[in-house]
């Protein structure tokens, strides 16, 4: 499945999901056409998606398993799906374009191609902004050998970690359209010999040596991993996606596991990210963005 398409148009202009109760299997999906993009699985749902309409081929394979029911059926325009225009958008040193868009970097700027193909992370989303604005910070300062990315998505934050020189980047998620997304965006931006993206959970990799871990993840799972020695002993941490009362646990934890928070932002109240350091290590003090 080819989800890249660096210049000329937007990837798709439009998009049909099918929702099916139950999980196709990746042998069902090679008889779904080539009009088929990807398969989002969550809490034992497949999301289909294609462009062009396709239900009497969703139909036609899930009255084949017993286990399988289309249960609706939705469209939406690319933008749509995504939650905005496509444009190059600048985040602190990083030029994010999408496919379709030929924009310059100036001086000092880094440009990233990114598709996110029918995976959400175009870079609109505060929290996706905000990690960005944290590495553009980690790296003005340290230099970064290893990092992790737990719940890649599209892959932006472990691209954008390389193109600032880590030498070792593994990235992790647990939906399998994600890790597809991801190396292809990888491959489009010529990181491959830094950059591993790897299928499964947050849990699996965060015992792996790394300077800095991402983690822009569900709540439950970042509390999870506060609780583990593998990642309290984490030199840096950019935590995100966080909403205001569950920052404020977070913040707590981090204190007392001996983090000094070197920075955090809000947007709007509601989404929170943080930059955090074990005590020792130099930065500046703490400041709300």
């Amino acid at each position: 499945m080819t989800m890249i398409c660096a210049t000329g148009s937007k990837p798709y202009n439009d998009l049909y999901v099918y929702l099916l109760n139950g999980m196709l299997s990746n042998n069902d999906e090679q008889i779904l056409g080539d009009a088929f993009l990807g398969n989002w699985v969550e809490g034992g749902n497949s999301f289909l998606f294609f462009s062009r309409p396709s239900r009497d081929v969703v139909a036609g394979v899930s009255s084949q398993h017993p286990g399988l029911e289309l249960v609706e059926d939705h469209y939406f325009t690319y933008e749509q799906w995504q939650g905005g225009g496509l444009d190059a958008i600048r985040i602190g040193k990083f030029l994010i374009v999408p496919p379709g868009v030929d924009r310059e970097a100036g001086e000092g700027v880094i440009k990233i191609f990114l598709d996110p193909g029918v995976v959400f992370g175009n870079c609109l989303h505060p929290t996706t902004r905000d990690c960005l604005k944290a590495l553009s910070i980690v790296a003005a300062k340290d230099q970064m050998d290893r990092v992790l990315d737990l719940g890649t998505g599209t892959g932006i934050l472990a691209i954008a970690a390389a193109l600032v020189g880590a030498k070792r980047v593994l990235a992790v998620d647990l939906n399998p359209l994600c890790v597809k997304t991801a190396r292809e965006n990888v491959k489009l931006n010529h990181p491959e010999g830094t950059i591993r993206v790897v299928e499964g959970s947050a849990e699996d990799i965060v015992g792996e040596p790394a300077d800095l871990v991402f983690a822009n993840i569900h709540y439950k799972v970042i509390k999870g991993l506060l609780g583990r020695k593998s990642f309290s002993k984490k030199r840096q941490l950019i935590i995100s996606g966080l909403m205001r009362s569950q920052y404020r646990d977070v913040r707590v934890e981090l204190e007392r596991r001996n983090f000094r928070i070197v920075r955090e932002w809000d947007h709007e109240m509601t989404w929170y990210t943080v930059l955090a350091k074990k005590e020792g290590e130099k930065g500046a003090p703490a400041i709300l963005g």
